[in-house]
């Protein structure tokens, strides 16, 4: 597969592996509402925070949708989106791999680009998410009118490129069908069955059975379809769908028949296109207004519609999935989420993060009536936890930092050991079961004893314990144990004899790359 090369290529493919794995530190002043809603509000750099997200989300976004700089030469005041072509993929390239790495299975990725980067996003994605992963590139119609100043061609649509975590697993959920879609349907004749449409009896594609003469209820006969022509079902099919009501002769009994389609009938659901036009999903000027409804300005010079963001969402995820926007920029995605019954997690750098997106969902929490709120349903309620990035989970040297409380540390020790997210409740040294092992922390007085030798320390006495909730958690269990501790005091002939394989604190704890 061909590759895209960059002047700092090699060092920026590896930049995800050296960023830190940093603390989520709440901040329960900005944090509103149900804070155990499940959703997120992040205030930092989006590289550092996602990486700090993986030992808690990794393969369990169903969504993510980002709206990185363009790289337009435009500067404007929350971001510096004036990056040379090689910063901006250096920008790019390691926040794809770790929002990769987020991504659920069945999940999958939505990037709005423009025409300055777009085609190289493509290949950069293709590459990190693997060619056969793309779905599709659509194009949003961004403008209310044409740009009769443009010195070429009027800038009428961006791209979001869409790209599966796997191809093979990911589903879009159908489209609604539009009032438009629907608009043809009558019910001229007070069908009980309700509104219809009607189609031609007729078709150019040969059917053996189908010429016959026809006589209307009027008495006039057809003798048979036009030239060329067949009717497309048999004759005897033909009058059971007349004797059913499913055959339209026109008010006067005397039209060429058709045969009639009930809506009840029809599939409710449409497939999405790649073309979509700013009647359905909005426009920057009508996200500009949502903007100025919000917060009285426009502080942000690209927000999306909240439209657009439900149009992602209803194809992307169902309710209670969970959605991640690490360019959260004005809250759009974040606020449109809440009202569509998703979790979400949003990070933004700047210091709107507070001023701005935690504004706009306390806004929505009490149950602000702006962009879909109708169209949705929304009444208000729900919540979410405001976040900081604190200091780094491991020092210099890789190893653990002597404060950190047992839930993180467990989260990291399992993570590294399973490259899956930790979910337990942490009031228990056993972190679970994976793949045939179990795995387990004594730490920071998980068992209630923080003296020398006590519960930190693999004993006989703490691996009785252990045994004991791995027999509560799977009876059957009968495979091989990690532990994690300060020490052992099992000798390497009990170790071996019990299969367990022991890993020293904090020496032996590192930074998953």
């Amino acid at each position: 597969m061909p590759i895209l090369n960059w002047l700092t290529r090699d060092e920026d493919i590896r930049t995800a592996q050296h960023v830190p794995y940093r603390l989520l530190e709440e901040v329960p002043d900005l944090s509103a509402g149900d804070v155990g809603a499940g959703n997120m509000l992040i205030q930092g750099d989006n590289l550092e925070a996602l990486k700090a997200l993986l030992p808690f989300y990794a393969g369990r976004v169903k969504c993510i949708y980002i709206d990185p700089p363009y790289n337009t030469r435009s500067a404007f005041e929350h971001y510096d989106d004036n990056l040379e072509h090689t910063q901006w993929l250096a920008m790019m390239w390691p926040r794809l791999e770790l929002l990769r790495d987020l991504l659920a299975e069945d999940g999958s990725i939505w990037v709005s680009i423009d025409d300055n980067e777009g085609h190289y996003l493509k290949v950069i994605m293709d590459e990190v998410f693997g060619r056969r992963n793309f779905i599709a590139n659509t194009l949003w119609q961004k403008v209310f009118s044409p740009k009769n100043t443009a010195r070429h061609f009027s800038d009428d649509h961006d791209h979001i490129l869409v790209f599966a975590r796997n191809a093979d697993k990911w589903v879009p959920n159908p489209m609604p069908r539009s009032d438009r879609m629907n608009k043809g349907y009558k019910n001229p004749d007070n069908d009980p069955r309700g509104l219809w449409t009607s189609g031609d009896v007729s078709a150019r594609n040969f059917y053996g059975a189908g010429r016959y003469a026809i006589t209307c209820p009027s008495g006039r006969v057809i003798a048979g379809p036009p030239n060329g022509m067949y009717w497309r079902v048999s004759e005897e099919r033909f009058w059971e769908m007349d004797r059913d009501g499913r055959i339209w002769w026109g008010k006067d009994g005397n039209n060429t028949p058709r045969i009639k389609r009930f809506l009840t009938e029809v599939k409710q659901g449409v497939v999405p296109q790649t073309l979509w036009m700013n009647t359905e999903v909005g426009n920057t000027q009508e996200a500009k207004k949502e903007v100025v409804a919000l917060f009285g300005e426009v502080n942000f010079m690209t927000p999306k519609p909240e439209r657009l963001i439900q149009r992602i969402i209803n194809i992307a995820t169902d309710p209670n999935d969970l959605v991640l926007d690490s360019f959260l920029g004005s809250g759009t995605t974040a606020a449109v989420a809440h009202k569509m019954n998703r979790r979400y997690i949003g990070i933004e750098m700047g210091e709107h993060a507070h001023t701005h997106c935690a504004p706009r969902l306390q806004k929505v929490i009490d149950g602000e009536q702006g962009g879909i709120s109708e169209s949705a349903g929304w009444k208000g309620g729900g919540g979410f936890r405001f976040y900081r990035l604190g200091p780094p989970v491991f020092d210099e040297e890789g190893h653990i930092r002597q404060d950190i409380r047992f839930p993180v540390l467990a989260a990291h020790v399992w993570f590294s050991e399973t490259d899956r997210p930790w979910d337990r409740n942490g009031d228990s040294p056993l972190l679970g079961i994976q793949d045939g092992r179990a795995h387990a922390l004594l730490y920071n007085g998980i068992l209630g004893d923080k003296r020398p030798g006590g519960g930190n320390v693999l004993t006989r006495a703490t691996l009785a314990l252990i045994r004991e909730d791995i027999a509560k958690l799977a009876p059957e269990f009968d495979g091989p144990l990690t532990v994690y501790g300060e020490q052992s005091r099992l000798t390497p002939a009990t170790l071996d004899r019990e299969r367990i394989t022991f890993k020293q604190t904090p020496y032996d704890v590192k930074a998953r790359a």
